[in-house]
């Protein structure tokens, strides 16, 4: 048996669209974990703030990573409409702050954000790279937003989120979705199946 000391870091990014295609799995794995382990995520920081218009490289190689993703996750949605209708920016540290922003008042409402900068980003076709459309979403969630809005970009939000960045490093973390379970014994990292939970919970429980 595990011990209650046993904690799984979930090291991913809001706008990770690998994240997006695991997330079904991972509530599916939260669900049927012991209650004896913590869970406990940490923002990986994709892309760091950039005011620059995405290249025309980028975007595509990001498109085909969606349609890499809907090949090798059934179920997994991507609106292409985003494309056309936004001005992608090479920057997810804003919605990584806003999460944190959300959890300066609640924690369990900033795994709420998450999943709505997620469906904003990829069913809605909204830019969550725009501090716009993050004071919109947090603006749905019962906390309060004028406190929201001075967290979103404050040092002190930018410090929390660069500890979290150097917490993923230390855990040996460099891709986004990881799993990386810590027990008395020391760290272990934790293979993902992105269509099988009980793949991912055999590793943990053994």
């Amino acid at each position: 048996m595990v011990s209650s000391k046993n904690t799984l870091y979930y090291v991913h990014d809001p706008m990770c669209s690998w994240c997006w295609g695991f997330s079904k799995t991972w509530q599916e794995v939260k669900k049927l974990l012991p209650n004896s382990i913590n869970i406990q995520y940490i923002l990986g920081g994709l892309s760091p703030d950039n005011n620059e218009a995405m290249p025309t490289e980028m975007r595509e190689y990001v498109q085909l990573n969606w349609k890499k993703i809907e090949q090798k996750i059934p179920g997994v949605k991507f609106n292409y409409d985003f494309w056309t209708k936004c001005s992608p920016k090479r920057s997810t540290y804003p919605a990584c702050r806003a999460v944190i922003a959300v959890k300066n008042q609640n924690l369990k409402l900033s795994i709420k954000m998450i999943e709505l900068i997620q469906q904003a980003y990829y069913l809605e076709a909204k830019n969550p790279s725009e501090d716009s459309t993050l004071v919109s979403l947090a603006d749905s969630l019962n906390l309060d937003i004028d406190q929201f809005i001075s967290d979103l970009n404050s040092k002190q939000t930018q410090q929390k989120l660069l500890d979290d960045i150097a917490l993923a490093q230390s855990l040996g973390a460099h891709g986004f979705p990881s799993l990386v379970l810590k027990t008395k014994n020391g760290i272990e990292p934790i293979a993902i199946d992105y269509n099988n939970s009980i793949t991912i919970l055999n590793q943990i429980n053994t």
